[in-house]
């Protein structure tokens, strides 16, 4: 693959219009001077300038797009390069074309520029460039999306395993709170029989020797106490019968 990305280097070398070079227009000709020495900055600044003097021309479009290619701005160059295609040039047309799907390639939208490069070849079927570079898109294109469906696959995993991790600890958190409640109520249900051993174990206690002297001791103060009441108040009541 990496042989193979070196070769599409030498294929994706842009080549700025022959048509424009002819012109009389001397910011043109600077320009293209400027492109063939890799001064991409002047190219475009000249190229512009020649803008102002031929409006609205698809050779021009077309190198300005070139230039934007090389210095990576594809969103801008893909905007001129779709100006250029006005052109009534079938030549013309086909490099736009073949520029345009390099410019595709680049950004790696390898469906597109499948599509450009076959455009290319419906005006030139001959364009070996093209051909190799179509069959180049169609191999990256399928390793990209292979490497897509993997990810997307690695992804589901990592998300299936998140999912039965935290379903798990969910299981571990709801068996430890059941095991608590149980827990809860077993010590709940041992106190309750503890204090209900206490309390039979009350009322079934024989009653010991001391317990029994300590409970007649308590009725005789009560009957002394009682004897005492007695004396202390002696009936008023006297015998009012007739003496015999």
């Amino acid at each position: 693959m990496r042989k193979l990305l070196t070769t599409l280097t030498v294929l994706l070398s842009l080549m700025v219009s022959s048509a424009l070079a002819r012109t009389p227009v001397e910011p043109v000709r600077k320009g293209n001077e400027a492109y063939q020495q890799e001064d991409y900055k002047t190219a475009l600044e000249q190229y512009s300038v020649a803008e102002t003097e031929l409006p609205e021309s698809p050779e021009l479009d077309y190198n300005i797009a070139n230039v934007q290619h090389q210095q990576g701005d594809f969103e801008a160059a893909m905007e001129r390069y779709t100006r250029a295609l006005s052109t009534d040039k079938p030549e013309q047309a086909a490099r736009v074309h073949y520029n345009t799907g390099n410019t595709h390639f680049r950004m790696k939208d390898f469906q597109k520029a499948i599509e450009s490069y076959k455009n290319v070849l419906e005006i030139n079927p001959d364009d070996m460039d093209a051909k190799y570079n179509l069959e180049l898109a169609r191999r990256m294109l399928k390793e990209q999306t292979e490497q897509q469906q993997q990810e997307q696959q690695n992804q589901q995993e990592q998300e299936q395993q998140q999912q039965n991790q935290e379903q798990q600890e969910q299981e571990q958190q709801d068996q430890q709170q059941q095991q608590d409640q149980q827990q809860q109520q077993q010590e709940q249900e041992q106190q309750e029989d503890q204090q209900q051993q206490q309390q039979e174990m009350q009322q079934d206690k024989p009653m010991t020797k001391e317990d029994a002297e300590r409970i007649l001791n308590a009725l005789k103060d009560d009957e002394q106490d009682l004897q005492k009441k007695v004396k202390r108040n002696p009936s008023t009541t006297s015998y009012q019968g007739k003496d015999w």
